[in-house]
């Protein structure tokens, strides 16, 4: 059974840092790109970041180029999202996802290419 769990929430306050780790494990998890999304309160799930099998390729929501970043550790069976300068619109609740079919990254941001999601973890960023 495919398990994904998200670790490294908090609140922060604005300019602050943190660091999202997604552990994984049921899948082989080195042949497949991960994504992380987000949900405020009322809103839809958005894409935030996409990053490819080996790692080689890395996608980002025009709202976190630049200070974001993903990375994954194959060894470990873990993704990773390093949050810098958050603003309080990062507020929400952040998701990893497995995609659903092995060497795939085409459409990165759509949710439907993920079919494997974790419980979610909460950043708070006060201003």
């Amino acid at each position: 059974q495919v398990q994904l769990v998200e670790s490294g929430g908090g609140l922060v306050q604005a300019g602050g840092s943190l660091r999202l780790s997604c552990a994984a494990s049921g899948r082989s998890f080195s042949t497949y790109s991960m994504g992380w999304f987000r949900q405020a309160p009322g809103k839809e799930r958005d894409f935030v970041a996409a990053i490819s099998w080996g790692g080689g390729s890395t996608y980002y929501a025009d709202s976190v180029k630049g200070r974001f970043t993903i990375s994954r550790d194959n060894a470990q069976n873990t993704a990773y999202l390093q949050m810098n300068s958050l603003k309080p619109d990062d507020t929400a609740a952040y998701y990893c996802a497995l995609n659903r079919r092995a060497y795939r990254i085409a459409n990165y941001y759509d949710k439907d290419e993920y079919d494997y999601w974790g419980q979610g973890t909460q950043v708070t960023v006060s201003s």
